[in-house]
């Protein structure tokens, strides 16, 4: 199976399509969901209403539909699913249907659960996967998880803390949280690296206050049992019978290393000397402060961007270098970044190709990845044309493909869509002392003809931009190129080039016979924001960057080893418990 590339398309036709089967070690999603809308909007009856369930680009938006009414059905039909749906999953969204009736919320379930019994089926036994939500519908989607991931593989639920909350804190209290549901595919042998964050410095103090001659501080913590019913543990040590943590045989061995000691108070037990500088740290729990909203140069300006740190955290708990990452909702493509990032290989889809677009300008700007290959956008003319026909989306989504096309970023960026005074795309330059200069690109899908190259040159003036490209799907008529050559020409003193003011190509020629505009060499400009370079980790930062697949291996074993040691010894102490 290809890795590190894009899937353009309904990931549920992806899934089925390209992913096998068993061959994905994580999966991350955050699917889209407005759940800023009021409660009594999400649940409003929608039966009969046209539009289907559906999501726009960048707009959180499920409704109930024709599409969800066959989704449902194919989910609870067993003559349709044929076996390829648990029947506690249709059982689970037939008691939903019941309950809360037809409406945007029980759209997205259904939606997400054909997606997750999808995701489900290509997920390794070792894997895990992460579903970002947030209070809105977060209880409904674990309901489904357990039908589909069964409730013995229910790992965690992780409360993230935004920095900002959102909501009305004069009617309630306002939410500043989102959940993520963690799940395992099976319980045996699932992968996991513990995630540890640095003590404080106040905590330092207090928590390891003894300092060594060689200044080395350590606490000591107790080495007794806390279950009193352990007879091969109860022995006499340093002349104290109690139930001791370890075998005699470990103790003596701490004992000669200098590790044990018997201090004055405390009726002298002896206890255990604990260095800080063998602490990995605070082990990391399921409610998570630490990580702050993307903000500052990370920030790109997309709606429901995630930090990298957050999925830096969960990438590295949950997989290990050389394995497979898939974010199926990859929106601005954080995970991507994160994956590539940690040394793992990465598959990302989303629906919108502005998205597609933003995402490849992202890994472009972070690691310098000039060609990701995009499978599912058009390669041939007939291509584009069933994209541009296919609904008011297709044809937004034909403007994006084709703005992409020639290097351009679409105008308005994550704007709404809306009127775009006749520009689809926008490409910057600097030329001669530094000026910034600016070439429009109008893009057009249907029938076309010379008013509208007229109207490009009026918006040339306007906007005083220096160069203009018409992309048609459709074949320009000889008035229109007659028209375009009125326009003159603009001349680079920089390249000394003379430029064609208005040029117009078609998707033909784009795609079949690889022409492109006649444009100065220029430093692009985007129009949004330049996603920041990364630093790639130095291989002893990585710890197991380069280990092989069979070290990987023994690595998942021992954490299996050391959760069954955890569960029959204390966990780790903070503090000086009183013996």
């Amino acid at each position: 199976m290809k890795t590190n590339l894009l899937y353009y398309g309904d990931n549920l036709n992806i899934l089925s399509r390209y992913i096998p089967t068993e061959a994905v070690d994580l999966i991350y999603l955050d699917p889209p969901f407005n759940s800023q809308r009021d409660y009594n909007v999400i649940f409003k009856d929608e039966t009969g209403r046209k539009s289907d369930a559906q999501m726009l680009a960048f707009e959180d938006t499920w409704h109930w539909g024709p599409d969800a009414e066959r989704v449902y059905e194919y989910l609870t039909n067993t003559a349709r699913h044929e076996g390829r749906v648990p029947d506690s999953v249709s059982t689970i969204l037939s008691a939903l249907r019941q309950g809360i009736g037809c409406n945007q919320m029980l759209a997205y379930l259904v939606e997400m659960s054909a997606r997750l019994v999808e995701l489900h089926r290509v997920l390794k036994p070792t894997g895990s996967l992460y579903l970002h939500c947030d209070p809105t519908a977060s209880h409904y989607l674990k309901v489904v998880l357990d039908s589909i991931f069964t409730p013995r593989n229910f790992q965690n639920e992780i409360s993230w803390r935004r920095s900002h909350p959102k909501g009305h804190a004069f009617t309630r209290f306002a939410n500043n949280h989102d959940v993520i549901l963690a799940y395992s595919k099976s319980c045996a042998e699932v992968t996991w690296n513990p995630q540890y964050k640095p003590l404080s410095d106040q905590s330092v103090e207090q928590q390891y206050a003894q300092v060594n001659e060689d200044g080395r501080r350590y606490q000591l913590t107790s080495l007794l049992n806390p279950n009193p019913d352990r007879p091969n543990l109860t022995y006499e040590f340093k002349g104290v019978t109690r139930v001791w943590r370890w075998t005699k045989e470990r103790m003596e061995e701490a004992d000669r290393a200098g590790l044990i000691v018997v201090p004055r108070g405390g009726a002298g037990v002896p206890r255990y000397k604990r260095y800080l500088d063998e602490q990995e740290g605070i082990s990391i729990s399921d409610f998570w402060d630490d990580v702050e909203i993307a903000a500052g140069n990370e920030r790109l300006g997309y709606p429901t961007q995630k930090p990298l740190a957050l999925l830096e955290r969960i990438i590295s708990a949950s997989s290990n270098p050389g394995d497979i990452v898939l974010d199926p909702f990859c929106g601005c493509g954080t995970a991507l970044v994160a994956a590539e990032k940690l040394g793992r290989r990465w598959i990302g889809i989303d629906v919108t190709y502005l998205a597609i677009s933003v995402m490849k300008a992202r890994l472009r700007d972070s690691f310098g990845l000039e060609e990701i290959e995009v499978v599912g956008q058009p390669t041939e003319v007939e291509g584009a044309r069933q994209l541009a026909q296919s609904g008011l989306e297709g044809r937004y989504q034909f403007q994006w493909w084709a703005v992409d096309l020639v290097g351009a970023t679409p105008a308005g960026g994550f704007k709404k869509k809306g009127a775009d005074k006749g520009i689809d795309g926008v490409i910057g330059f600097t030329d001669s002392g530094g000026k910034s200069e600016h070439i429009l690109v109008s893009v057009k899908s249907g029938h076309v003809d010379v008013s509208q190259i007229r109207d490009l040159k009026g918006t040339l003036e306007r906007e005083k931009a220096v160069i203009g490209i018409f992309i048609t799907l459709e074949e320009p008529t000889r008035n229109m190129y007659e028209e375009a050559a009125t326009a003159g020409f603009w001349h680079s003193s920089v390249w000394n080039d003379d430029y064609a003011r208005i040029q117009i190509m078609t998707i033909k020629e784009l795609l079949e016979e690889g022409k492109r505009p006649h444009l100065p060499a220029f430093a692009k400009l985007p129009t949004y924001r330049r996603a920041p370079r990364v630093d790639m980790p130095m291989v002893a930062e990585q710890g197991f960057l380069f280990d092989s697949p069979d070290r990987r291996a023994r690595r998942t074993r021992n954490v299996r080893v050391e959760r069954q040691e955890a569960s029959e010894e204390s966990p780790q102490e903070t503090k000086q418990p009183q013996d």
